[in-house]
């Protein structure tokens, strides 16, 4: 009897504390590059490729790429990543309504890095096509 008293209580503790799967109406979802009624474009403004020319070797170099919603909903950017570890990306914080423009930044290390370097920096957002962008950049470094 005590067993089947513990199985029932540990059931409806179980079903208790199930999470709940579905949303609300006006609920935003989890995830926005999932979702494709909210999915909006996107312009670079400059370009997604960046020649940075021949630096000395030491100083951090800072890289901006410049873009604008130019869709009807409001850009999330869920994600920035860069390829390597030299690369140090900052993710923006809030979304972007149409219209707005923003910047998206980073900072490569030249220190330890002489020679020809080409690096990627990986943009997660919920744009129509390809919810993943991807910048590029080339930078040399002279031994100092």
């Amino acid at each position: 009897m005590n067993k089947l008293l513990i199985a029932f209580a540990v059931s409806i503790g179980f079903f208790a504390c199930q999470v709940r799967t579905t949303k609300s109406a006006g609920e935003q979802p989890m995830d926005p590059t999932k979702d494709t009624t909210n999915f909006t474009t996107i312009q670079w403004i400059d370009t997604t490729y960046q020649d940075l020319g021949t630096v000395k070797e030491g100083p951090e170099v800072e890289i901006a790429y410049k873009f604008k919603n130019t869709g009807d909903k409001d850009l999330i950017i869920e994600d920035v990543t860069a390829g390597c570890g030299c690369t140090i990306v900052e993710k923006p914080k809030e979304p972007y309504m149409p219209g707005q423009t923003g910047t998206i930044k980073a900072k490569f290390t030249t220190k330890g890095h002489t020679g020809t370097n080409d690096k990627a920096i990986y943009v997660t957002a919920n744009t129509k096509g390809n919810i993943h962008k991807e910048l590029r950049f080339r930078i040399v470094v002279e031994k100092s």
